[in-house]
This record gives C-alpha cells, sequence and structure tokens, in this order.
C-alpha cells in the first residue's frame, strides 16, 4: 500500500494557506511538479516525499495525529476499534499471522498497538518505517484480555521462554489452556524494560506483587494480538502513514524521557512493596500443593 502522499498535499496546503507557488517555493520544487503530484501525472520522489514530509512535521503540522483524530470520529457510533502497527520497512501482501518471532510475549501472531506513538516509537529507528492505521471489528469473535498482573508475567515469560523448569508446571498449563480458541488477545505490552523486571520476578530477585507494580510504573499501553487466520479477516488497512526523521527523533526523545521517569518511579515501587507478595517459586509450589 502506498502513502496518500496527493491527499496529505492537499491537506497542508489548506491548512496553511499557501497557494501552489508558495508552497512549491517552500519544498523546493516547481509549481507544475506539484501539479503534476496533485494530478497524478507524475509520482513523486523518495527525496521529495521525505522533504516535504520532514518540512510538515517541523512546521508544526501533525498529519498522522490529524488522521488519526479523524479515524476515531469515524469509529466512535461503531463497535471498530482504531489500531496501530509500526512496520520496519512496510506490509507485503495480505496481513499474516507468520510476520512476527515465535518468541514475541504471546508467540505468533499479528501484533498492534492502541497507542499511535508506541506504535511509530517502537521502529522509530529503522530507516524505512512506516506507521499503519488499521481498523478492527471484534463483532463475533472470542478475546482474551490481561491486566498488568501475575498471570500477565507469567504467559509473557512462557512465550519468551524464560520460564525453564517452571514452564511444564501446573499453573502454566491451565494458563495456556485458557487461550484454547482465542481469536485474539488484548494485553499490556511488554518492551525490553518491562521483559528486564519480570526476567527479576523469574529468577526470585523480587515478588510478583513488587514485579506488578514496577510494571505498572512503565506504563506503555495495550496491544491487540491476533493469533487466529478469522481475526486477521476483520482487520482492514486504512492507511499506510509517513515517519519523517523529524517525527521519529520526536518519538525517540520522549521513550527516553518517559525511560528515565519510569526508572525512578520502577526504583520506588521495589522499595516500597519489598516484602510484599510471593516469590514464583511460592507461587507454583502453592499451585501444586
Amino acid at each position: 500500500m502506498n502513502y496518500k502522499i496527493k491527499q496529505d498535499i492537499e491537506t497542508v496546503m489548506e491548512l496553511t494557506g499557501f497557494t501552489a507557488d508558495l508552497f512549491a517555493k517552500e519544498i523546493g520544487v516547481s509549481r507544475m511538479t506539484i501539479n503534476n503530484w496533485l494530478s497524478g501525472k507524475k509520482d513523486i520522489s523518495e527525496n521529495n516525499m521525505s522533504n516535504f514530509y520532514e518540512y510538515t512535521f517541523k512546521k508544526g503540522i501533525r498529519l498522522n495525529k490529524i488522521k488519526e483524530q479523524l479515524y476515531l470520529e469515524d469509529m466512535s457510533d461503531t463497535e471498530q476499534i482504531l489500531l496501530f502497527h509500526g512496520a520496519k520497512t512496510g506490509i507485503d501482501g495480505r496481513l499474516r499471522l507468520d510476520c512476527s518471532k515465535k518468541k514475541n510475549d504471546f508467540g505468533a501472531g499479528f501484533y498492534c498497538g492502541a497507542n499511535l506513538e508506541q506504535s511509530a516509537m517502537f521502529v522509530s529507528t529503522f530507516p524505512e518505517s512506516s506507521l499503519y492505521m488499521l481498523r478492527f471489528n471484534p463483532t463475533g469473535l472470542t478475546g482474551k484480555i490481561y491486566g498488568v498482573n501475575r498471570e500477565w508475567m507469567l504467559m509473557i515469560a512462557y512465550f519468551r521462554e524464560r520460564l525453564g523448569e517452571y514452564s511444564c508446571s501446573e499453573i502454566i498449563g491451565n494458563l495456556i489452556a485458557q487461550l484454547q480458541g482465542v481469536d485474539y488477545i488484548i494485553a499490556p505490552i511488554a518492551d525490553n524494560r518491562m521483559f528486564e523486571i519480570i526476567d527479576q520476578f523469574i529468577d526470585g530477585e523480587i515478588t510478583d506483587i513488587q514485579c506488578r507494580h514496577c510494571l505498572s510504573a512503565t506504563n506503555l499501553g495495550n496491544q491487540y494480538v491476533f493469533v487466529s487466520e478469522r481475526a486477521l479477516e476483520q482487520v482492514d488497512i486504512l492507511e499506510r502513514c509517513y515517519l519523517s526523521t523529524a517525527e521519529k527523533e520526536y518519538y525517540l526523545s520522549s521513550r527516553q524521557e518517559n525511560y528515565e521517569i519510569n526508572r525512578d518511579k520502577v526504583k520506588v515501587a521495589r522499595k516500597q512493596y519489598r516484602n510484599q507478595g510471593h516469590y514464583i517459586e511460592d507461587i507454583l509450589n502453592e499451585k501444586n500443593g
């Protein structure tokens, strides 16, 4: 799917009030070139596309946020859900369940975020990355929802193959059984920082209560994981959105700032809830006892 560059140029010209002559001058091309783009007579080059979106973001026009709000308004009176997918390059062909790594949070599946900024942030270090906006209709499907709790922590550790000797325990078996027949999963996002905290729980360094409060402090938002073909049939790509260098840098800067704040919150939570809750060995022994 190509970018909606023609509509985006028209939007920016409308918002700025620029004539074709002035707009062409602003981004360093001729008026004829602008007219060719708008009429569809000529495709825009990668370099000019980059210049256009870079100019737009630096001008303070947040095209992707505008699109998000418009799509949300369109879906406000329906059961449909707006989701986001950050792609390192692009989506080639139809959506597939096998496009993710097996050791992801919930194994193989198609992963989407509920938050534009988070989805874009995760691919902002890749030079050819882009952002997809998608529409999901959950009607007739079976979903499983996790919060920041013990079950979610154990499932993340299981699918990322970190449980070791605990992977065959009764509690894990019961949790896996709950996913049978599920079409999609809604769960908190587990980035590398969150996984480090879960690792500390699995290694017996912190309790489940400490782990839960530390993870809550990171506050990355939710993800949707589509694990059945019939779920994917109810996901439609609305648009592929361009991520300019300036926009990527903005998201990465925000991530660093949030990381520093969350790091301190995690330290406080770990200290505040010390000696509260149970260690993983106690939990599994209790379940099996």
